[in-house]
């Protein structure tokens, strides 16, 4: 290992009384993990992995400050004293790593998403303005509940003081409640809460510190510009951030509101969101404060945290995705060792996708995060075996990697020239590039152990009985699913597969107008509709669900969805494919069954999921334990795949 090239990143920091050993940050995210109300064991593992991998400091997820916060059934609340023991044990935990640890206060406002028995919540807000994305109507706060609220965040930051924890975020920013307060559009208040809207964050401010102490830090989130035409902008936020700078000991910087979908994707930006986007904007805060400015928002790399606070736009860097998907990232890079640092792909899928689930947090490249209590420890076999992996997708990978770990001896087996399955597809999806990375990640990976990799070698029954290996692990993947359909005449039919290779170099002319038919509702369909739009084809999306990227996470789907509007793409949703002849395409509506007619389409491009590809697997009975994983057992995604490629790694 070559000594660290990070200075500025590595050199400690002094916020407030409490020097901090870095300056990487895992930012306040919803987990999951908690388990009634509380701090659990699941959740001290998942932070532990992070503080040992070096992470300077952590802000733990937002925890109510009030019976009226419960924004989703599966949050921490701080509003009673049976909480303090488990921040204590948490606290005490990351502080054996040299970490520091900061609880957020939170109160959504209106921005309710769902309730523990499924009732729409009565939502509390400045006045009586609605969310225009969880359609949730407010009402407008009593003084005496402002009041009561206030004093709630005050009894939340007095517990996590005696908890032990170093100090306490209040959540300002994405349109929760002190946002709405800030909001002219929202506080219409005639009060003395709506004639000044810095009021309630500063007396929230005022009583936090009177129950703790002025060596506890106290940071205030705030989204720089909410990325809403009626929402705050970045003046009103700065002036905002300059009149509050003497209460605080540093702030930090995101974008975006919870009330609106084009807001809601800076809440955790995906893929197609550049890089470290929000650097300049935090710049042009510290510029003008005299406390600490920590940025987020797609900072995935060390090099670039490096480059913000070598360059002066932030003191601190956020970088909770790459935290999530490489808990060791921080010590990987004082080392330099960059090689080996898994990098986020900002895929959305298992970490922010499992929140709005209500599912515990992972990451599809690593599914120990989450699982830390399971899967954290890799022990060593009492007993190697020789294990034969055929399929050298994610799914065959992981299984290679997990096993190699445990002191098996692994051969693995791909046909093509080429290491990464269907992934090298995804790559070439338009703003799906980063997919690649999930391949190298991997790739990088299975090099540091002692696995023989076969390439452009197919596996037939006769290699198995050569290599007689004690174990075999069948991941051969799938592919496109070609239903039996009416088609009549001339037209040509595609699966996204073909037009996909298109890039490398199998050339396919799809025509003027093409429809695709959609059955998945994932990123396959809207990308293929891209990828056709940009190259200027005419383009309807057929989708037989309730719209375009229904199975995608949220952010994701939004940002899809905005791309193909502005490239003109027609979505039609609960479309059946029924046929085609020459030049129309026939579907029904999967409601009535009533046709649907597509007239003078030169292409159908068919993105109906996947079948599995498991022709070995009998002739191989009885030669050796078969185990089947990822898309051979059950077409899905890749998080299912590598989750399985770990989990029978860790069976083998």
């Amino acid at each position: 290992m070559s000594k660290n090239t990070n200075p500025s990143l590595f050199s400690p920091i002094t916020i407030g009384n409490t020097q901090l050993k870095n300056r990487i940050v895992s930012t306040g995210h919803d987990t999951c993990l908690p388990t009634d109300d509380l701090v659990n064991e699941a959740l001290i593992a998942y932070h532990e992995a992070r503080a040992k991998g070096g992470c300077g400091l952590i802000v733990l997820q937002v925890s109510g400050v009030h019976e009226t916060a419960r924004y989703t059934s599966h949050l921490l609340m701080a509003t009673n004293d049976r909480c303090i023991e488990g921040y204590r044990r948490l606290a005490t935990t990351c502080h054996g790593y040299g970490t520091r640890v900061v609880g957020q206060l939170f109160h959504p406002g209106r921005e309710i998403m769902e309730t523990a028995d499924g009732l729409q919540a009565v939502a509390y807000s400045a006045s009586a303005v609605p969310s225009e994305r969880f359609h949730q109507m407010p009402r407008a706060m009593s003084i005496a509940l402002v009041q009561e609220v206030i004093e709630g965040y005050a009894n939340a930051a007095g517990r996590m003081y005696q908890a032990g924890l170093d100090g306490v975020e209040i959540v300002a920013s994405h349109g929760y409640l002190p946002a709405q307060f800030l909001s002219p559009s929202v506080n219409l208040r005639a009060d003395k809460y709506g004639q000044n809207k810095l009021l309630f964050l500063t007396e929230i401010l005022t009583a936090v510190r009177r129950r703790t102490s002025h060596d506890f830090m106290i940071g205030l989130r705030l989204s720089e510009h909410e990325k809403d035409p009626s929402g705050l902008q970045t003046q009103q936020v700065l002036a905002a951030a300059l009149a509050l700078e003497q209460q605080l000991d540093y702030i930090s910087i995101t974008a975006g509101t919870s009330n609106t979908s084009g807001g809601a994707i800076h809440i955790v930006p995906p893929m197609t969101t550049e890089h470290a986007y929000l650097a300049s904007a935090a710049a042009s805060f510290k510029q003008k404060l005299n406390i600490p400015v920590m940025v987020a928002g797609r900072i995935n790399q060390p090099q670039e945290a490096q480059h913000i606070i070598a360059s002066g736009q932030a003191d601190l860097c956020g970088m909770t995705r790459a935290l999530i998907c490489d808990p060791n990232m921080p010590s990987k890079a004082q080392q330099a060792d960059y090689d080996n640092i898994r990098a986020c792909i900002g895929c959305n899928q298992a970490c922010i996708g499992h929140f709005h689930k209500g599912l515990p947090i992972s990451c599809i490249q690593h599914p120990e995060t989450g699982r830390e209590l399971t899967f954290s420890n890799k022990s060593t076999t009492h007993q190697a075996q020789r294990i034969m992996v055929i399929g050298g997708g994610p799914a065959g990978m992981k299984a290679a990697l997990t096993a190699a770990q445990r002191g098996h001896r692994v051969s693995l087996y791909e046909t093509n020239p080429q290491l990464g399955g269907q992934a090298l597809l995804a790559q070439l999806i338009p703003g799906r590039s980063e997919f690649a990375g999930l391949v190298q990640n991997l790739t990088q990976e299975l090099s540091q152990w002692d696995i023989h990799i076969h390439l452009n070698t197919p596996v037939d029954k006769a290699l198995v009985e050569q290599q007689n290996p004690d174990a075999v692990v069948m991941a051969t993947g799938a592919t496109p699913y070609w239903p039996d359909f009416e088609h009549h005449g001339s037209m040509q039919v595609l699966d996204a597969w073909q037009v996909l290779q298109d890039h490398t170099g199998n050339s396919t002319n799809v025509g003027k107008s093409v429809v695709i038919a959609d059955w998945r509702g994932d990123w396959i369909g809207m990308g293929i509709a891209e990828k056709l739009a940009l190259q200027g084809c005419k383009v309807t999306l057929a989708v037989n669900g309730l719209c375009a990227g229904e199975m995608l996470q949220s952010y994701v789907r939004d940002t899809s969805a905005g791309r193909l509007h502005r490239l003109a793409v027609s979505i039609v949703p609960y479309a059946r494919l029924f046929g085609c002849d020459d030049d129309t395409v026939y579907m029904q509506h999967s409601v009535t069954d009533e046709v649907i007619m597509f007239e003078q389409v030169d292409t159908l491009v068919l993105s109906l999921g996947h079948q599995r590809v498991d022709q070995l697997a009998p002739a191989l009975e009885g030669l050796a334990p078969i185990y089947t994983i990822g898309d051979c057992l059950a077409p899905r995604t890749a998080e299912e795949a590598i989750l399985e490629g770990l989990q029978v790694g860790f069976e083998l």
